[in-house]
């Protein structure tokens, strides 16, 4: 699964730290969610749509081969 994570926390100029503790996660999951490595489970995808005021559709998106 794509998603945006990176380009919306820079365009907020968090770094991963701040936003894990914003999340209560892990500065690890973070990384592995921003390169693609790990999929959050639905209550954290919810919890980073509020957190960014936007609709999961639009944070995270299906990969082409998987889709």
């Amino acid at each position: 699964m794509k998603n945006t994570i990176r380009q919306l926390r820079a365009e907020r100029s968090w770094s991963q730290a701040h936003l894990a503790d914003l999340l209560s996660v892990s500065r690890q999951t973070v990384i592995a969610i921003e390169t693609g490595k790990y999929d959050p489970s639905l209550p954290l995808a919810f919890a980073i749509s509020k957190l960014f005021s936007l609709p999961i559709e639009t944070i995270f998106t299906p990969d082409q081969e998987s889709a």
